[in-house]
């Protein structure tokens, strides 16, 4: 086992990251990756060699800042009802959601890094988070209310898994939203467009200074 894995992810996290704030959601503070800490320009051979999966935690991608945005602008989309981040990453979606009033967030990740960035995140936001290391695709509705989903079309894969997953959760009523700002795999119908943002970010990031992000509504399946 190498030496990353044998160290906590919650200090590996504190000694990788700064805290500060996304561009669009001043209101939320995370453990971000920035150009003053060495993660910012660790390559996937040299994460791999050090026993490391991809930080995705590690930035507040242009799709989930949308969406947080969104639920920060629209807290009636949220308040009073059980929430799940999926693939949540940092936790920001989740985060917002439980600012804007969520009865409960459940925030689930197939990392246990972006788990523990979730936990850490949530405590710099005095707020609660359920937090599930689990790949659930597929999995029965346990009774969440709305589904969040940023950032989750960069792979077909997983793109084409996630997507007949979450029709089907709309198609039993699930308010199901999506952040995206265009990648690759964004499915090309069955979306209804509810509001886009410029988000700012880095070309080391996204190959731009500025992505622009929508948020969109996922109808149920076909």
């Amino acid at each position: 086992m190498t030496a990353a894995l044998r160290q906590d992810p919650e200090d590996f996290i504190r000694a990788n990251t700064r805290l500060g704030t996304p561009p669009l959601v001043p209101e939320v503070q995370l453990y971000l990756a920035s150009e003053v800490v060495p993660l910012w320009e660790a390559t996937e051979t040299e994460l791999a060699e050090r026993g490391l999966p991809p930080p995705f935690w590690a930035f507040a991608w242009a799709g989930g800042q949308a969406l947080a945005r969104y639920l920060l602008d629209h807290p009636e989309t949220v308040r009073s009802k059980r929430v799940l981040d999926f693939a949540a990453g940092s936790g920001l979606q989740g985060i917002a959601a439980k600012l804007a009033g969520a009865a409960s967030v459940e925030a689930v990740d197939i990392d246990a890094f972006a788990c523990a960035a979730c936990r850490l995140n949530a405590a710099a936001n005095a707020v609660e988070i359920k937090l599930r290391e689990a790949d659930i695709v597929g999995a029965a509705n346990p009774g969440w209310e709305v589904v969040l989903a940023g950032d989750v079309c960069y792979e077909r894969p997983m793109a084409d898994r996630v997507e007949a997953w979450l029709r089907q959760l709309a198609a039993t009523g699930v308010l199901v939203l999506l952040g995206d700002p265009g990648r690759t795999y964004l499915p090309r119908q069955g979306l209804e467009r509810l509001i886009a943002y410029g988000v700012k970010t880095s070309r080391e990031l996204e190959d731009s200074d500025l992505r622009n992000a929508v948020v969109w509504q996922v109808a149920p399946e076909a």
